[in-house]
């Protein structure tokens, strides 16, 4: 019931704002109500043991991603922008602690939380990115007003925060974001690798370092695309490393003319293969599907590679895939008729 009053009073509202704008001879094209809608989530690709995981566990990831799903959703299904719903979507999983993202952020060597953020509009392919923060609450709301606000792309560390605060975004003390399971992570990664030295760094089956990024794609009625992706980095990560996430065309992409795309996984291989351009590239220049071109990328051209990689994707029609090469991906989708779909492990689906 409460639902059907919602649906009444949003076509109410709608018409009067239609009716309105009639009258004031400024009238705008009316989203599509035939035109399809879509949302994807990921909250992490790699080594995943079902053994390992209770049913209490696995119950909670499945929550959070659902959560995740009605809140973008929502937006698109009231006629809404794609681009506030992959915000409204990434900041339920930034505030989970479950995900490697916002709170629950993996440490670095030095015991310290920096976050990574990027979104990006299909439509005019305009992008907001940063690297390095600490303080800021939801990276994605940064990358958001780095996009509508800013003449820049890309932001790091202080000039990031400074920035966010200025736009009044919430704040938390580092110490907020950080959770006793990944300080323990850390420590493991930390005892490996003094067994095993930089050898570790490189194992493609490290558990330690592939879990948690989140992201969101999404098409909405208007026919635009919307891509924004969020991590905490590499457990144990030095020297101010920076990885996939904000580095568009690498961990975020969006593109009206293919679709839009978050990935997830091993940053370095991602970054290296230019991985979601060039699964827009083999959409547009080699006319792949959207599940044509994520499958070969992630599935063979970074398995060649040796990287460990997940990917979400959706394409203007709708078509929504989430190809990864590991043992497991934290993944949701809703479509056009609303039906929900949440997955974690390879034989999931």
């Amino acid at each position: 019931m409460r639902k059907l009053i919602a649906s009444i009073a949003v076509v109410l509202a709608a018409g009067l704002a239609a009716c309105e704008a009639e009258e004031s001879g400024n009238a705008a094209p009316a989203a599509d109500a035939e035109r399809p809608i879509g949302l994807a989530v990921h909250g992490g690709a790699g080594t995943m043991d079902r053994d390992a995981m209770s049913e209490e566990q696995e119950a909670e990831y499945h929550a959070a991603l659902e959560a995740a799903l009605e809140a973008g959703y929502t937006i698109l299904d009231n006629g809404g922008d794609s681009l506030d719903a992959v915000q409204a979507a990434i900041r339920v999983l930034e505030d989970s602690p479950l995900f490697n993202a916002g709170r629950g952020s993996v440490l670095t060597s030095d015991e310290r939380i920096e976050m990574d953020a990027a979104i990006m509009d299909g439509r005019t392919r305009n992008a907001g990115a940063l690297t390095g923060v600490r303080t800021i609450r939801n990276p994605i709301d940064l990358a958001r007003v780095i996009m509508d606000e800013s003449p820049h792309v890309f932001f790091s560390g202080e000039g990031a925060e400074t920035y966010g605060q200025e736009f009044g975004l919430a704040t938390e003390d580092p110490e907020w974001f950080e959770t006793e399971h990944r300080r323990e992570a850390l420590h493991r990664a930390q005892e490996r690798e003094a067994e095993q030295g930089e050898e570790f760094r490189s194992q493609r089956e490290n558990v330690e370092f592939n879990l948690g990024t989140v992201g969101a794609v999404a098409l909405d009625r208007q026919g635009n695309v919307a891509a924004g992706t969020s991590t905490g980095g590499m457990t144990n990560k030095r020297f101010g490393r920076i990885g996939d996430v904000p580095i568009i065309g690498s961990g975020t992409y969006a593109n009206n003319e293919t679709g839009a795309f978050s990935a997830t996984g091993h940053g370095e291989y991602i970054m290296r293969a230019v991985t979601l351009h060039d699964i827009s590239s083999l959409m547009a220049y080699r006319d792949k599907s959207v599940e044509e071109a994520a499958d070969h990328v992630v599935n063979s051209k970074l398995v060649e590679m040796g990287g460990n990689a997940g990917v979400i994707a959706i394409d203007a029609k709708g078509n929504i895939t989430m190809p990864f090469n590991t043992s497991g991906m934290y993944r949701g989708s809703v479509d056009n008729e609303g039906r929900v779909h949440t997955a974690i492990f390879a034989d999931d689906d």
